[in-house]
């Protein structure tokens, strides 16, 4: 089993979430006492998370890129960035080590392909729904049609993010501003949603939404655990 490197700590809630993931996924492949060789490099998201709201991409590339060559240098074998929001630097980072870097989006195109589904909601952060990174992925590679919410709801969106979900906190009202937002986009013609944010399943799951959901810390997960049992 290759040993898998997570950079975390974008937010450390959901980087949690992953380690737990990906161990649950290889104890049901491998079964006994098994578990995930992990190693994990988890940054601290307050200077990030000022960057981010300065527009200082440059920053957060050189920072994140150091971070992902200390897990190579660790040994890692398979690497995940456990953030959608950050695989904006995609481009940049995959230079910066020569493991195997796996794309979120892409993993989650897969997955949206398998179900028959040409149309999904995208939620996330406003970078994420508003940024072409992800988008453009499951257009170009996959035939996707991508749809974001209006201004005012993405603003919400992204609101609850930042503001409760990587603070790890989880309330009713967040989760009933959510459900309208899919419930709007259902109206509309889109067929599932993506949680493109690796905090919104500490919200929803698949039981709050009439849609099928595409969870991308869930794909991204088991599709690390795939590319390490091979």
């Amino acid at each position: 089993m290759k040993k898998i490197g997570l950079l975390g700590g974008m937010s450390w809630e959901s980087s949690l979430v992953y380690y737990r993931l990906i161990n649950t996924a290889v104890r049901k492949r491998l079964g006994g006492h098994h578990s995930a060789p992990i190693v994990l490099e988890s940054v601290d998201f307050a200077p990030i998370e000022e960057a981010m709201r300065k527009g200082d991409w440059d920053f957060i590339a050189s920072h994140l890129s150091k971070a992902l060559q200390s897990l190579e240098k660790a040994e890692a074998e398979v690497l995940l960035i456990c953030t959608n929001t950050m695989h904006l630097l995609y481009p940049q980072l995959r230079k910066s080590t020569r493991l195997p870097l796996l794309h979120i989006a892409s993993v989650t195109g897969e997955a949206i392909v398998k179900k028959g589904i040409k149309k999904v909601l995208l939620l996330g952060t406003a970078f994420t729904m508003e940024q072409p990174f992800f988008k453009e992925v499951l257009k170009k590679d996959f035939g996707i049609t991508t749809l974001i919410p209006n201004t005012e709801d993405c603003a919400t969106v992204h609101h609850i993010i930042f503001e409760e979900l990587v603070r790890g906190e989880i309330t009713p009202a967040a989760k009933t501003a959510y459900q309208g937002i899919i419930a709007k986009a259902q109206k509309e013609g889109t067929e599932g949603v993506i949680f493109g944010c690796t905090e919104i399943p500490l919200l929803l799951t698949q039981a709050d939404c009439p849609l099928p959901v595409f969870d991308t810390t869930q794909l991204h997960a088991e599709a690390a655990v795939k590319l390490a049992l091979n």
